[in-house]
């Protein structure tokens, strides 16, 4: 009952306002940092200053990271007298609008953490009841990106705690993208185009290959996942949902963190690429080696993921006894990008039968987007010894274009 007042409580009190998100937003993948994975509740000003220092000196900032975003155990445990939440000011001394604008100044946008229901995942106030205040609150401080879980909400509707947020974020005037975490229990590929920029298709990942634990799970069960979730295969599957403004959201990247091998890391931040997947980096970007920097600013990569036309990848051949997945992503300008990744745990010859991919048209060049050289065309298949949980990946060329 107490529920059911609150959100009565905040409709009565919401502006009458066009329900809408902010459009212009997200057109293609956002990328960012995001202090979970690395850091759960131990994050700081301290901290969010040096990862915005570490991202400009590596390289990430110009390979288009744009948004640096807290996680859940921020604020305060409860709420001040007046209902605000409140940043922890032992955490953020100097408060969230000055780190705002530390970050703003330096060529990023701040992104923060709420939650649909009465208390985050962590245990901190949630925004149930408080949506319109919440939203006004992060628009002083100058935020411009939510990310917005599912935890301590009981019998809620989705749809309905989403599109509650959507319109608070719109009527605080501050253009915010909406990145909706409820792990995809109610299928909002298929509701939320409308609602969100980008929407989360599973469970929560950790730095593993294939590992599962509790709710988390290693990035290639996640992958799997994304050819799984809807009955139609391929292009036709959950890949239709996604496009500029409105992504599939397989959860933040694991690229660098010791769970993983430089190769896996490599593969991980591929195939990303390839799902048009948000890419949001989740390791300590203080402290990486080359490799793994090398890996996330790699701009031919980057440019896969960020392509203008917006289309997410799709997996078009999987041989189990072969070791082979291959996935295909449709470019801008009639290209394609095509990764084929060893999923055995040895080092195999791998073979992409180019002439079985009828979409790909044309005879096109293979452009080998990690070794940066032309490695041959599509006219017949193309083999490689490929190390183990690695990949080989291909931007295919226009015969114009070569």
């Amino acid at each position: 009952m107490k529920t059911s007042l609150l959100i009565l409580g905040a409709a009565i009190l919401a502006p009458s306002v066009p329900a809408q998100k902010f459009e212009h937003l997200a057109q293609t993948p956002p990328m960012g940092w995001n202090s979970w994975n690395t850091f759960s509740s131990h994050i700081s000003e301290d901290l969010v200053k040096g990862v915005a220092d570490a991202m400009i000196a590596n390289g990430m900032r110009d390979a288009g990271y744009e948004y640096i975003v807290l996680d859940d155990t921020w604020s305060l445990r409860e709420r001040d007298a007046d209902g605000n939440l409140v940043a922890d000011p032992e955490k953020f001394p100097s408060g969230m609008k000055a780190l705002a604008d530390y970050v703003h100044e330096r060529g990023f946008k701040l992104g923060i953490y709420g939650d649909a229901g009465s208390k985050t995942c962590a245990g901190y106030p949630g925004s149930q009841g408080h949506e319109y205040q919440d939203a006004r609150t992060w628009a002083s401080w100058g935020i411009d990106y939510l990310k917005y879980d599912w935890c301590s909400t009981g019998t809620r509707d989705a749809r309905e705690a989403y599109t509650t947020m959507r319109d608070a974020l719109y009527t605080a005037k501050r253009p915010v993208v909406f990145s909706m975490c409820e792990w995809g229990r109610s299928r909002p590929w298929e509701w939320a185009q409308d609602v969100g920029h980008l929407w989360r298709t599973s469970g929560d990942i950790y730095d593993s290959w294939d590992g599962y634990k509790m709710w988390e799970m290693g990035w290639k069960r996640i992958l799997d996942l994304q050819t799984s979730l809807v009955d139609d295969w391929g292009p036709n599957g959950i890949a239709k949902y996604a496009g500029p403004g409105h992504w599939n959201d397989p959860d933040m990247m694991e690229v660098g963190n010791e769970g993983l091998s430089v190769a896996e890391s490599r593969a991980h931040f591929s195939l990303w690429a390839m799902l048009a997947a948000p890419l949001m980096a989740g390791n300590d970007v203080r402290h990486m080696s080359d490799e793994i920097i090398a890996i996330m600013t790699d701009a031919d990569v980057i440019a896969i993921n960020q392509d203008p036309a917006g289309k997410q990848g799709f997996r078009a051949l999987a041989e189990d006894q072969a070791g082979i997945e291959v996935f295909i992503k449709e470019l801008s300008e009639g290209e394609w990008a095509v990764c084929a990744l060893n999923t055995s745990d040895e080092t195999r010859e791998l073979t992409i039968p180019f002439h079985r991919f009828y979409m790909l048209g044309e005879t096109k060049e293979l452009f080998d987007v990690w070794s940066n050289q032309v490695v041959g065309d599509t006219s017949e298949s193309y083999t490689r010894a490929v190390d183990s949980h690695d990949v080989m990946m291909f931007r295919l060329r226009v015969p114009a274009a070569m």
